[in-house]
């Protein structure tokens, strides 16, 4: 069942970053506003037309109300929402449904995290739960580390297909002038890495980066009188299966099979209708895992699918084009960045620009594999 969804009725109107890489002195909640303020702005618009805020910080539970306060707002709603990573794209699933009932007009949703100015760890307080935390797995790496090996086991994926994801997204990330992490990445050299729980090395990880993000979204209708034509949204789906990854019934399987097909059944499409795809790439098997899950190989191939070059600069499917969480930034969370550079691409705005994009896909990834959301945009042209 692809569930009821607005296709097209809502879209992006605006969309920012702030602060990507280091950005000493400024509060979580300054660098959201800040990147509110700048989605804001590229759409057009006054900040006193917000009717509704959605944002989760790391360091405040109450990170709605927060934002509200400090931007002088009342909004009719709030949404302050965590499933981790994946939370962004459930946030616009959200937004669309209530801005296609007329329950609100303009939804600002924001994030921002100082993780790297403020101690260069990931800030989390997430952790193992008491069943897990007798083995002292390092959290959350060990549970990707399982995932990954059984990968390995089950299909006879290598270390070195996953070095290729990470070697892909430094190759975007090279021309990508935001990027935070540059330079010369071989493969030889992600095998080399430090490892941190096996297969997992440290070029397998995200970076700690600070970082802010922010989408303005609105009724399409609305949005053609913006600046920048609007990018409509076609679909947003999420499914969660687990918390814990020891009770993730199947280490090779996601719940992107289950978000995947019903936001593509709501979006009208098909795997190979996507242009560009922006992956939640905590670790480099995430993307292997989802390229998988959400159709763009079967199940198993995805470490074949990726060697070569194939999603990298020059290959058959552009993936993270702005470098990923594994080279461009990863400030604790980075769903909303994926959305960003997804309808970035879709309007002609990206540092790595794809030609001719008339769909992009974004997906987030929550918790240990626990949650999933996938969102696809279009150009007005497939409405």
């Amino acid at each position: 069942m692809g569930g009821s969804f607005p296709r097209a009725a809502t879209a992006i109107a605006g969309v920012a970053t702030f602060g990507v890489g280091e950005c000493p002195g400024w509060t979580t909640l300054e660098m959201a506003a800040r990147a509110g303020q700048l989605a804001i702005a590229d759409a057009g618009m006054r900040m006193g037309e917000v009717d509704a805020l959605f944002i989760c910080l790391p360091d405040d539970i109450l990170a709605g109300l927060s934002f509200a306060e400090y931007l002088g707002l009342s909004p009719r709603f709030t949404d302050c929402n965590r499933t981790g990573g994946s939370a962004f794209m459930s946030h616009v699933a959200t937004a669309a449904t209530m801005l296609a009932a007329g329950y609100i007009d303009t939804a600002l949703i924001a994030y921002g995290s100082n993780q790297r100015s403020a101690g260069g760890k990931l800030s989390t307080p997430v952790g193992s739960n008491g069943w897990e935390a007798p083995y002292k797995p390092l959290f959350p790496v060990s549970s990707y580390a399982l995932a990954a090996s059984r990968h390995f086991h089950e299909f006879g994926t290598t270390r070195r297909q996953l070095a290729e994801v990470a070697v892909a997204a430094r190759a975007w990330a090279n021309t990508n002038a935001e990027a935070f992490a540059k330079g010369p990445l071989g493969i030889d050299e992600v095998l080399a890495a430090r490892m941190l729980s096996s297969p997992i090395s440290v070029k397998d990880c995200c970076l700690v980066t600070d970082g802010a993000a922010a989408i303005v979204m609105t009724r399409t209708d609305r949005a053609r009188d913006c600046p920048v034509p609007p990018v409509p949204v076609l679909a947003a789906a999420a499914a969660t299966w687990h918390n814990a990854i020891s009770q993730m019934a199947d280490l090779t399987t996601t719940a992107a099979a289950e978000s995947g097909p019903r936001a593509y059944a709501m979006a009208g499409i098909a795997p190979g209708d996507v242009d560009v795809v922006q992956l939640y790439d905590a670790f480099t098997i995430n993307t292997i895992l989802f390229l998988e899950d959400l159709g763009f190989c079967p199940k198993g191939e995805g470490g074949r699918f990726v060697e070569d070059g194939a999603i990298g600069p020059g290959g058959r499917l552009p993936v993270n084009t702005n470098g990923g969480g594994l080279s461009c930034c990863h400030p604790g969370m980075y769903g909303l960045f994926a959305i960003v550079e997804a309808a970035r691409q879709v309007r002609g705005q990206a540092a790595n620009q794809i030609a001719d994009v008339e769909i992009a896909l974004a997906h987030g990834n929550g918790g240990v594999l626990s949650s999933q959301a996938t969102v696809i945009l279009g150009s007005t042209a497939t409405i």
